[in-house]
């Protein structure tokens, strides 16, 4: 499905494009806002476009989640005085978050399910890699290095019931 190409397109940008040029922390909470924002608006329209239970119920725990991460997040931004700097990865991601939702709204049913279900297992995928490989590396606040490797298990949590959703969904 196209929907699925655009957010993973967005998402390698996250893994790949933040690598390619080190990071600040300013640039990694705009990534770290940006990221859960894209995952919270998809999270909403699922939850109340969803046609499977299941895909429901994990729109909602995405956007709860997700809101909550957030909310962290900007707490310890604030704390620090640090306010996150928009870059290219942050905007590349918010574009494709955008993109994704606009596609997900002209889609239904069995297909809408399917589409969101294969797109969070593709981010989520792309997430834990950035994350990984990028945000947790160049992070050079404590705090904020802390606060990435805490909520790592959650993203771990999120792939795996989106991967036993989309095993339902086929």
């Amino acid at each position: 499905m196209k929907v699925c190409v655009i957010a993973i397109a967005g998402s390698m940008l996250l893994a790949s494009g933040a690598a390619a040029q080190a990071i600040n922390d300013a640039q990694i909470a705009s990534i770290v806002v940006t990221a859960n924002q894209v995952d919270i608006d998809a999270g909403k329209l699922a939850a109340s476009k969803g046609t499977h239970a299941d895909v429901k119920k994990f729109g909602q725990t995405m956007a709860s989640d997700h809101a909550g991460v957030n909310k962290q997040a900007v707490a310890l931004a604030k704390k620090l005085g640090v306010t996150p700097e928009d870059n290219a990865t942050s905007k590349s991601l918010y574009d494709g978050g955008k993109t994704n939702v606009d596609k997900l709204k002209g889609l239904k049913g069995a297909e809408f399910d399917k589409a969101y279900i294969d797109n969070e297992v593709a981010y989520h995928t792309a997430v834990l890699e950035a994350v990984d490989k990028t945000l947790i590396p160049n992070a050079k606040n404590e705090e904020l290095k802390a606060l990435i490797v805490k909520v790592r298990p959650a993203f771990v949590a999120h792939l795996e019931l989106a991967k036993s959703i989309q095993a339902k969904l086929k």
